[in-house]
């Protein structure tokens, strides 16, 4: 009996995360995504089928290629009904934004209609066998959806994908949950987060700030996750708030799923408050209102550019970053430089921008608290690429791997 493994990308990297993991004889791909770059980065290619892929959640660093797998292969995917569901809204805007982009991605329409007939739904706590081994899904606190998985056979096996073990308005944080072997994700490894209540409250008051200087609060969000935390924060104010894009259809998703909500009548409360953008009309409307929370979160695309075009010249409105901007994007260039490209090459534009760490990922410091709390004989880190301050901190009480991308490892 054995549990083996390789990276096919997502190792020392944040993004194209796919892991071909065997455990006693069951072959498994943990996630399969791809980076969202400019033009998009992917992970090496399959060496075989699994015999099942566990999907953590739906965002595209770690869906974003199960469409060209169940393309070309009758394989299953086990995952919640929120990540079916928003992974493929994810797949398909994808597509919109590659022909937009005038780049490629190696799946089509028909991909995504043919791998949602091959998801095998399941809610936390759900198992499944495969040669013997054990699949068990655990919350994992991230965005609504996203699932740990525990594969026990000879050895225990538990594999996060992107956790937080923060409560936040939307979902519980994840606890730990003891296992032999550890694969943890390290996104923040050597960076911690501002105290999450602290943050929020210094974002309302800026906000309230800003409109009541006769500005407008322009609020960038990613749809899945940021969209529903920031309205729910927004509904208590009575400002008035109106939403545009990708979100409003996220929200629907998620309400249709209130099992892996936290509160979801706070969510159902704050959507109803929101006003909806639907068309060019009423995005004006908007213009005359106080807060527009859009997509997309980090200024690529998205309605967020309209708003800012239309903005651009006025000192008294302020744009609010609510999520980390990757280096190359739009909100980076903000961020860093105070420059942003609207279309016609980077220039200034008036409203001051701020950022606010509203992550959904553990720091440094909670995940160190969790891994020690899972007590693994070994722990394997990935999708991170500052692994070493991590490891730097756990070494000593466990044996630590950082393996690269098609590195094949041998636990047991």
């Amino acid at each position: 009996m054995s549990v083996s493994f390789m990276f096919l990308g997502g190792a020392g990297e944040v993004g194209n995360v796919a892991l071909e993991l065997a455990v006693d004889g069951a072959h498994f791909l943990c996630d399969y995504g791809y980076a969202p770059s400019r033009p998009p980065s992917f992970p090496q290619r399959l060496t075989r089928v699994p015999d099942l892929v566990l999907l953590s959640h739906c965002h595209v660093d770690h869906s974003g290629m199960v469409p060209h797998l169940c393309g070309r292969s009758e394989v299953e995917v086990l995952a919640t009904p929120p990540t079916q569901a928003l992974s493929e809204l994810l797949a398909y805007d994808s597509l919109k934004v590659a022909r937009n982009e005038n780049y490629s991605l190696p799946y089509e329409s028909h991909d995504v209609r043919r791998a949602q007939g091959l998801f095998d739904l399941a809610p936390f706590g759900g198992n499944r066998e495969v040669k013997g081994v054990e699949v068990r899904m655990r919350p994992a606190g991230h965005v609504p959806g996203a699932t740990m998985f525990e594969l026990e056979g000879s050895r225990k096996v538990l594999f996060t994908g992107d956790i937080n073990t923060v409560d936040t308005h939307l979902v519980r944080g994840t606890k730990p949950r003891p296992c032999d072997y550890l694969f943890v994700e390290g996104t923040y490894a050597g960076r911690e987060h501002p105290d999450r209540e602290q943050t929020e409250k210094r974002f309302v008051e800026r906000v309230r700030e800003v409109v009541d200087r006769g500005g407008k609060a322009i609020v960038p969000v990613f749809a899945v996750g940021r969209t529903q935390e920031v309205l729910m924060l927004l509904a208590r104010t009575g400002l008035e708030t109106w939403l545009d894009g990708m979100g409003q259809r996220v929200n629907r998703i998620m309400l249709d799923e209130p099992g892996f909500l936290k509160e979801p009548a706070l969510l159902r409360r704050a959507e109803g408050r929101a006003r909806y953008v639907r068309g060019e009309y009423l995005r004006n409307a908007a213009m005359r209102g106080e807060v527009i929370v859009t997509t997309g979160g980090m200024l690529d695309g998205g309605p967020v550019l309209s708003y800012l075009r239309a903005l651009k010249d006025d000192r008294q409105s302020r744009v609010f970053l609510t999520g980390y901007q990757v280096e190359g994007t739009n909100g980076r260039l903000l961020l860093d430089r105070g420059l942003i490209d609207l279309g016609d090459g980077p220039q200034r534009i008036a409203p001051p921008v701020e950022f606010f760490d509203f992550s959904a990922h553990c720091g440094h410091g909670e995940l160190v608290d969790f891994i020690k709390g899972c007590r693994p004989e070994k722990v394997v880190l990935f999708h991170g690429d500052q692994r070493e301050k991590l490891a730097a901190d756990l070494e000593g009480d466990f044996e630590v791997l950082m393996p690269k991308s098609m590195e094949k490892v041998k636990l047991a």
